[in-house]
């Protein structure tokens, strides 16, 4: 008997094969081996967790988990959406696991984190896009780890109306919603969500709540140009966005959206300037940022920079 494998993006079959350039010398991520590494993955696996660290096979997995930073990605491993960069598998998921916000602040606690990340799956299958999961999780988080500040990475809540407002009931630190790339390669890069929408995501939860902190993040080598950039930055600082990271588009395989070309490290110098001009509290700019890259150094940089602005 044939055993079916079951394909980690079956939407993306069809695509026509683009081949990976050769990687300069400046994208190398740090390889490190330490016991807090091995630490950080043994409480990973035995909780059963899914970290965007690994799903999304981010490079800078093995440099953040020996300093005990792990991004937790909820709500199970399968996205709804299918977009054009992303390696997280797409399909169908499965059920909320209600012990979820239990494991998540219990694993907080055994890493003794100072800050942490929550991010998601897109769950358009669900009425309020899981804005109630992620409020629950916050709120066990929050419990158990008082000292510890909590960051989200959010999808776009997109067609799930007011769901949003659930979440920004918890108790939260950072809101973190992702812009991506430029308007112009929306429909190709991320099809399923709406620049617009995303930028109205971010401007209404600085509305609500003036005390947490805004951040997104945009992705370069995607097919834009500098203007486009900038203008990105000049519509999330209308938004009031007070964070904006930056960084270079690696292509998962052959069949995902092609790299244009790899950024300069002084090109990224260049657009952390810019986007420094433009008002933004705190700008990370290099080949390898993320969007939790260094997040609890980057929290402490905003608190600072806030109080100075005062």
């Amino acid at each position: 008997m044939t055993k079916t494998i079951k394909l980690r993006h079956p939407e993306k079959e069809k695509n026509p094969v683009n081949p990976i350039k050769k990687k300069p010398d400046w994208i190398r991520s740090k390889l490190t081996n330490s016991k807090e590494f091995f630490l950080t993955k043994t409480i990973v696996n035995k909780n059963n967790l899914v970290t965007v660290c690994q799903e999304a096979n981010c490079p800078n997995i093995t440099e953040c988990w020996s300093k005990r930073h792990a991004t937790f990605m909820i709500m199970g491993d399968t996205c709804t959406r299918a977009c054009a960069f992303c390696d997280v598998k797409t399909g169908k998921p499965e059920k909320l696991d209600p012990f979820e916000p239990y494991k998540i602040s219990n694993a907080v606690n055994k890493l003794n984190l100072k800050h942490v990340v929550i991010t998601s799956v897109d769950r358009d299958d669900l009425y309020d896009g899981g804005s109630n999961h992620f409020y629950d999780v916050i709120t066990a988080t929050r419990k158990k780890n008082p000292n510890t500040s909590i960051e989200v990475l959010t999808p776009d809540f997109l067609r799930k109306g007011d769901a949003y407002k659930k979440l920004l009931e918890a108790d939260l630190d950072v809101f973190n919603h992702n812009i991506e790339t430029v308007p112009r390669l929306y429909l190709k890069v991320r099809p399923g969500a709406r620049y617009f929408g995303s930028l109205e995501l971010l401007k209404n939860v600085k509305k609500i709540n003036k005390k947490v902190f805004t951040k997104s993040g945009l992705m370069v080598g995607l097919g834009e140009d500098k203007d486009e950039l900038i203008q990105v930055m000049d519509d999330l600082r209308s938004a009031d966005v007070d964070f904006i990271t930056i960084g270079q588009y690696l292509q998962p395989s052959p069949k995902h959206h092609p790299l244009s070309r790899y950024y300069h490290p002084d090109e990224f110098k260049e657009l952390e300037n810019i986007a420094k001009s433009k008002g933004f509290l705190l700008v990370s700019s290099s080949p390898l940022t993320r969007s939790s890259y260094h997040a609890d150094e980057d929290f402490a940089k905003l608190q600072q920079n806030r109080l100075k602005n005062n």
